[in-house]
């Protein structure tokens, strides 16, 4: 006989959550802070051209893009296959850039809206006059500082 009877069968214990939340908390917080979030979709189909001298942007956030190209397949049967502007996430007249371009100061500080720039990202097919047309309308609403986005081309990788 035994002196020390077992009752019933013994379970496994489990593990301690009261670190669980803790742990969770700080994934979350990790995703948050290293995540950056697409500001616009593009409905354009754009190629950009080759550049023999580019040169990285010193400040993505003073930055407003303008897009220039063919809307994508599943648009085309609403908006043709011409060349079309996009802002934000719409597509847009030469007309409404003003409006476009005074809403992105508004969201700049004092001091960096004359630090300001417009990137235009074109299509390389897309005509001149198009592109002549979108500057020329930036000119009007004082936007001077123009940017030509495009990939690095052979001389430029030296």
């Amino acid at each position: 006989m035994s002196k020390f009877k077992q009752k019933g069968k013994r379970e496994v214990p489990q593990p301690p959550s009261g670190s669980l939340s803790d742990i969770v908390f700080m994934l979350l917080f990790f995703f948050m802070v290293t995540t950056t979030m697409r500001e616009t979709e593009s409905k354009l189909i754009i190629s950009t051209p080759e550049a023999s001298e580019a040169v990285k942007l010193e400040r993505k956030d003073l930055t407003s893009y303008i897009n220039i190209g063919t809307p994508i397949k599943s648009l085309q049967a609403q908006y043709g296959d011409g060349i079309r502007i996009q802002l934000n996430d719409s597509f847009k007249t030469i007309v409404e850039i003003r409006d476009f371009i005074a809403a992105e100061r508004e969201t700049k500080s004092e001091a960096d809206r004359t630090k300001m720039t417009v990137a235009i990202k074109a299509d390389k097919d897309a005509r001149m006059g198009d592109i002549t047309d979108v500057k020329q309308e930036l000119r009007r609403c004082s936007a001077l500082k123009i940017m030509y986005m495009a990939k690095k081309g052979e001389k430029a990788n030296k």
